[in-house]
């Protein structure tokens, strides 16, 4: 059995409702709409262009809009799938930006592998040791020193 994503309707319709007046607030697109642009006599060279399709791309990139979730399908797709081996944040930006495009790409990117909690703990394996552990001293009498660590910034499990 095959489940396949329909990712040009969906992208299609999800471009059609962010490009929608009461939504337009929501997207952060930088005027590339040209029908939305607040100066429509500046020519702007980075724009959303049509292709035949209907869909809406960025350099020849498909443009993904917030809504519809499809972020947040190709992010999960493209780090969680059994092919893709949890890949860091260079790599994973590297295979999407040749498809895809939306404003903070890199920075959303970051974000989502950096909350993966498989990707921390592959990678901690593969970092080396922080050092050698120093002894603290034996004191003379007990409670005449008292120390005492504390251990930050631990990763959040579930």
């Amino acid at each position: 059995m095959t489940i396949g994503l329909d990712l040009p309707k969906q992208t299609l319709n999800a471009q059609t409702e962010a490009r929608k007046p009461e939504n337009l607030k929501n997207e952060d697109v930088g005027g590339m709409l040209d029908e939305n642009s607040k100066d429509p006599e500046k020519f702007r060279t980075e724009k959303l262009e049509p292709r035949a399709d209907g869909t809406l791309c960025f350099n020849g990139r498909s443009w993904l809009p917030c809504y519809g979730g499809l972020r947040t399908v190709i992010r999960h797709e493209s780090h969680k799938s059994k092919y893709s081996i949890h890949p860091g944040s260079d790599k994973m930006y590297q295979d999407l930006k040749k498809l895809y495009w939306w404003p903070n790409m890199k920075a959303n990117i970051t974000t989502y592998v950096s909350k993966c909690l498989t990707y921390a703990k592959v990678k901690a394996e593969h970092q080396r040791p922080s050092g050698l552990l120093v002894q603290p001293e034996i004191p003379q009498w007990k409670w005449d020193n008292i120390t005492m660590d504390f251990v930050t910034k631990l990763p959040k499990s579930p």
